[in-house]
């Protein structure tokens, strides 16, 4: 196949083809050739608080769950919006405005941003993901409860998350977009009126 082949393939390729996602299930996110993914919300302790000793026994536990379960992917995400970009391009035009009443407006407008960061500051999400690869259908559900059991009696809140949860993962990995509130199925879901 040519390169012109392949860019005009890649260009008439849907969003989940070009991500690699099959579809997302009940309980799963099916990929091409990755086999599908499982995965498990782990809700964060805030360790800022925990004393040394408390922070030791919750690397221990976590590397006690990594030892029992090797198939183990971990994956760290903002649940909220970042302001990076949008702080980097206020600084570059405080820069170079020269109108010291704009600049001023400019250095508001970064302070505000950087208020709203500070509240959001622990808006982290932690995911466990469990590759199933060529594991039987009825063995499925007996080893994803396996592995919550196991997270959960080494004191980690989790929950295995939904097909909802898996779109608004998604949407945060691929977009950043943490804002909306209901995630469709297929791109212009919503603007889909049913005949009356």
């Amino acid at each position: 196949m040519s390169r012109k082949e392949k860019r005009e393939e890649r260009q008439r390729a849907s969003t989940r083809q070009l991500i690699g996602a099959g579809e997302i299930t009940d309980y799963s996110l099916v990929t091409y050739g990755h086999g599908e993914i499982v995965y498990f919300i782990v809700k964060p302790s805030n360790i800022s608080v925990l004393s040394p000793s408390s922070v030791g026994a919750r690397v221990y536990a976590l590397m006690t769950v990594l030892k029992g379960v090797a198939e183990i992917e971990m994956l760290c995400l903002n649940s909220r919006e970042s302001f990076e970009d949008n702080k980097r391009f206020l600084r570059a035009r405080m820069e170079k405005e020269e109108n010291p009443v704009v600049r001023k407006l400019l250095e508001k407008d970064q302070a505000h941003l950087d208020r709203i960061q500070v509240q959001m500051a622990t808006a982290r999400e932690f995911l466990i993901m469990v590759r199933l690869r060529e594991e039987k259908e009825s063995e499925v559900f007996p080893y994803l409860s396996r592995i919550e059991k196991s997270l959960k009696e080494q004191g980690f809140s989790v929950k295995r998350a939904d097909r909802e949860d898996i779109k608004r993962i998604l949407a945060v990995y691929y977009e950043q977009n943490v804002t909306t509130e209901r995630f469709e199925d297929f791109d212009g879901e919503r603007w889909i009126m049913p005949e009356d």
